[in-house]
């Protein structure tokens, strides 16, 4: 049975008046399960609304009652990650281990706001002159708001919205419309869980949403992540519009296989990284560079292993990858494979005409394995989003990093080496805002902040960590100088007799 998942607004479910919807399938059967609702610029105008009455309220309600809410939600998901993690496996495709892994991720930002009175302490300096002492502190800026992408539905929306509202903002969210129901799901817990109404809204919806957000006087500042070319429409968007952005966009994460590395310990963390979540997530690998003379042996163990994978629904506890988001996303995907035998590139393992039984009209792709790729190949250049590794060979240490260095996006990297005094001037020489040394998939911990260079991030800030409380709020400096009791005034003392 098809079910429709609706706004949620001050508090409640509220049904879409744009008359706009959008079909919602199960990636492994290729079904439509859901209908979700589309606003239209009035309704995210009813929703930022709501928000700016709540702010009112919830900006000044203490740091400990904040707290007691967001501890309270943390045990609130806790209590439903398995249910959150079917939604994810329902409506994105993802096996259930890594959906519940998302879920674990997300809740690290969770407890990290749970810490929010000692994230928000200012700094006292007295007696700067004579009498005078200057603080310094930090305050919410309004209605925030948050986008976010359909490869992680619950883990991003939570690297969000927590902390804002920590921070005394009130927040309007508008997730993928391709699998909102975990999203949905989080917002309704959160209500549960003791925020205030109107504190946290979502909106569903596509361009005309999130334009209306973009554009909304209202809506101070704009958290999104998704791809480059949409982070830029959101950063350049936005802040003609007076508004503080933080856009994370797209990925090319290269790994460098240096030739003393452990060759097996390599293998699989490329693997694990590259086909993980059917490759569509930002922090994937998605190029090796081996540096010769190890790129034949490497390219053999990428290749075994690539051929052992598992791929099936996600509901299946057997199966290792799972569908892809959509018949065109798949589609998209595979496109590339003919494409770089084309261009040059030798296909070691083609996982395009990859079938599933019994599961024939779901969005599966194989995996493929693609080597000797040379940088002005497509598969090198554009950000696929699939289960789709190439390997580049590298002459030397110098010759992979320069090529690393020249690609467009900077989000992750990774080394792999015995050697620490590589794996030292590789950390200082790469250009990228996240760095393995050895780990595959460099994701920093809740209280560590997440961000790319180049274009793979715009603007100033980083998600989460300090970062994301000094982008949810804005710095103030207080200088005070009191009159002393001894400079006039009242004196209860005994008068004088001088």
């Amino acid at each position: 049975m098809v079910h429709t998942v609706q706004h949620f607004i001050d508090g409640k479910t509220t049904e879409g008046t744009s008359g706009r919807s959008a079909s919602v399938t199960n990636p492994a059967t290729g079904e439509v399960t859901t209908q979700v609702v589309l606003a239209d610029a009035s309704e995210v105008d009813t929703a930022v609304a709501t928000a700016a009455k709540a702010f009112d309220t919830w900006s000044t309600t203490s740091l400990a009652k904040r707290t007691q809410v967001l501890f309270a939600y943390r045990e609130t998901i806790n209590a439903h990650r398995d249910e959150i993690a079917e939604l994810i496996t329902a409506e994105h495709g993802k096996v259930h281990s890594d959906a519940l892994g998302e879920v674990a991720r997300g809740l690290e930002i969770v407890e990290l706001a749970c810490g929010i009175p000692q994230l928000l302490k200012g700094d006292t300096s007295t007696q700067v002159s004579t009498g005078v002492d200057v603080e310094s502190l930090r305050q919410p800026l309004g209605v925030v708001a948050g986008i976010t992408p359909f490869n992680f539905p619950a883990m991003v929306p939570l690297w969000m919205f927590p902390l804002a509202i920590a921070c005394g903002n009130t927040f309007v969210l508008k997730p993928s419309e391709k699998d909102p129901s975990a999203t949905a799901k989080l917002v309704e817990l959160a209500t549960e869980a003791g925020v205030p109404d109107g504190v946290l809204n979502l909106v569903h919806g596509d361009k005309p949403a999130v334009d209306r957000l973009l554009e909304h006087p209202d809506v101070a500042a704009v958290s999104f992540v998704g791809s480059t070319p949409i982070a830029k429409h959101v950063h350049r968007t936005a802040t003609a519009n007076g508004k503080r952005v933080q856009a994370l966009g797209g990925a090319k994460n290269h790994m460098l296989v240096l030739p003393d590395a452990n060759l097996d310990q390599a293998a699989d963390a490329a693997v694990s990284a590259a086909y993980g979540s059917a490759g569509e997530r930002c922090m994937a690998v998605s190029v090796v560079v081996a540096v010769e003379p190890v790129g034949d042996e490497l390219v053999g163990k990428l290749a075994e292993r690539a051929r052992a994978l598992k791929i099936g629904p996600g509901t299946d506890p057997d199966t290792e990858m799972g569908p892809l988001i959509t018949a065109e996303h798949r589609d998209h995907v595979a496109s590339y494979v003919p494409h770089a035998r084309e261009q040059g590139a030798e296909v070691v393992v083609d996982g395009t005409d990859h079938v599933v039984p019994g599961h024939e009209n779901g969005h599966f792709v194989g995996v493929s394995l693609l080597d000797k790729v040379t940088a002005d190949m497509a598969a090198y250049r554009d950000e696929i989003f699939g289960p789709v590794l190439c390997v580049v060979r590298a002459q030397s240490y110098e010759e992979g990093v320069a090529l690393m260095n020249a690609s467009p996006w900077g989000n992750g990297t990774a080394i792999f080496t015995r050697d620490g005094g590589a794996a030292r001037r590789f950390k200082l020489e790469i250009e990228a805002g996240m760095v393995g040394v050895n780990v595959p998939i460099p994701v920093p911990v809740g209280y560590h902040a997440f961000g790319g260079w180049k274009d793979s991030l715009f603007g100033d800030h980083d998600i989460y960590g300090t970062d994301g409380v000094h982008f949810y709020t804005r710095g103030k400096a207080v200088t005070t100088r009191w009159p002393d009791p001894s400079d006039g005034g009242v004196d209860l003392g005994f008068p004088s007799n001088s």
